[in-house]
């Protein structure tokens, strides 16, 4: 079980601090950062760590535990924020993000940061993995769900169709796949790189089950993922985002991919975030 299950308005709060803590963490380091990516998943992030994954601190080594794999490497500094506020290491080691030996290295590194359960950030590689992880858990007869984030951009890449194929004919109904579809990647629209739509179609023809919801509205995004309904088959959740979300002159820029807030306009995000 959560150990918080937090309802929607505490889980809505808690994502405002997420995205403060990601302003700063981002402002602070020294390699700079994915301050749009970190921003579009806190929704997701912030319902899955805070009301919905059997995980917690104390239990990183429970073989009943929930497995989450955060496959878009790149958007490390938002996974950190949320494992820090949920008390997987103390949020003092945010302001080393990128300093040199920190635990908090710019891509999720297992063996450096608790809570990690995968090292990932050449996109393409977390779907795979979580594939294995829940073939083994149903071959275990374990009760362990494994949820696996992917960017859109990154479904551009063939082994998740060749993972999703592997998913489907084995029947993983414990895999839960959610798409952060922020409609950008690092050289702009999606659509216009490598268009991947129309999404949902592609997903149902591979054999696997679809819902979308609003990726950045946390009601849509509790009842979607406490809404799926057991269908003897991979789940995919496609979460239509937008990439900066919740700061008006980053959301939806391609620019803000890999930039991160100086001088001014640190002080004007955080206040845009201030509790209402």
């Amino acid at each position: 079980m959560n150990p918080f299950r937090y309802d929607v308005p505490e889980l809505q709060k808690k994502a405002r601090a997420v995205r403060r803590r990601i302003i700063e963490l981002n402002a602070n380091s020294p390699a700079g950062g994915h301050t749009g990516a970190d921003l579009s998943q806190v929704e997701i992030l912030t319902a899955l760590y805070f009301r919905v994954l059997n995980c917690a601190p104390d239990r990183t080594d429970s073989e009943d535990r929930d497995i989450y794999i955060q496959s878009k490497g790149h958007a490390v500094g938002g996974y950190y924020c949320v494992l820090a506020e949920a008390g997987y290491f103390p949020t003092e080691w945010l302001p080393t993000y990128q300093h040199a030996d920190s635990r908090l290295p710019g891509h999720p590194v297992r063996q450096k940061t608790p809570g990690i359960e995968l090292n990932t950030g050449a996109l393409g590689h977390g779907l795979p993995v979580a594939v294995g992880l829940a073939l083994a858990a149903k071959k275990s007869n374990h009760a362990r769900r494994i949820f696996v984030v992917t960017g859109d951009g990154e479904l551009a890449e063939g082994s998740n169709w060749e993972a999703a194929l592997v998913a489907a004919h084995y029947g993983l109904d414990n895999l839960i796949i959610i798409n952060d579809k922020n409609k950008l990647q690092l050289a702009g629209a999606t659509r216009d790189i490598l268009n991947t739509d129309p999404l949902a179609e592609k997903w149902r023809a591979f054999g696997l089950d679809v819902t979308e919801c609003r990726g950045n509205d946390m009601q849509d995004v509790v009842d979607t993922l406490e809404g799926l309904k057991p269908a003897g088959k991979p789940q995919v959740i496609i979460a239509n985002t937008e990439k900066g979300f919740g700061i008006s002159f980053i959301q939806g820029q391609p620019e803000w991919h890999h930039r991160v807030p100086k001088g001014e306009e640190i002080a004007l995000a955080l206040e845009e975030l201030n509790d209402e």
